[in-house]
């Protein structure tokens, strides 16, 4: 009977400690997505001062950004908590889930919240790019290759960065 006892609380205290930790994973995962649209998000404005007519582009750009961040938030909750072997954590936090195309697609067939976040990501990948995509990157490695001008974008994307890798979970 002790011994019974002795399991179920173990289990529990272990059951609890995994839900404390997947908490702690997602808030870090999180953070990493924020920082990342930040980054974009100054990439894509910066670019849109210097060249005002890929601004629509850059809008384009950024919205298929967001879609790809926000499966990939909501993957990595729904993994931590049903296929934790999906999760690289002993890798940096960028790296800690890749999603291939079929996986996409087999997320995008689901009928729950993830599924539809699926859909968003799986669409943004099979639709036609926009007709100003070349320009865009283009534009993109003309401020890359210029570090003064993107100099504050970076420095704030690489401290943000450090503060999450920083971050620690039980």
């Amino acid at each position: 009977m002790k011994r019974t006892l002795l399991a179920l609380l173990l289990s529990a205290t272990s059951t609890a400690a995994l839900a404390a930790d997947n908490v702690c994973l997602s808030e870090k995962y999180d953070a990493y997505v924020e920082a990342s649209m930040h980054w974009y998000e100054d990439l894509t404005s910066l670019t849109s001062e210097q060249y005002p007519e890929l601004k629509e582009v850059s809008q384009w750009f950024l919205d298929g950004r967001r879609n790809h961040f926000d499966l990939n938030a909501a993957a990595v909750k729904y993994y931590l908590d049903n296929d934790p072997a999906k999760i690289a954590l002993q890798k940096p936090v960028e790296a800690w889930l890749q999603l291939e195309q079929k996986e996409i697609k087999i997320l995008a067939s689901r009928s729950d919240e993830l599924g539809q976040i699926a859909a968003k990501s799986f669409a943004d990948r099979q639709s036609k790019q926009h007709p100003k995509n070349y320009e865009l990157r283009s534009a993109f490695a003309d401020l890359l290759s210029h570090p003064t001008k993107i100099d504050s974008a970076l420095k704030r994307y690489n401290s943000s960065i450090a503060k999450v890798e920083s971050m620690t979970c039980p």
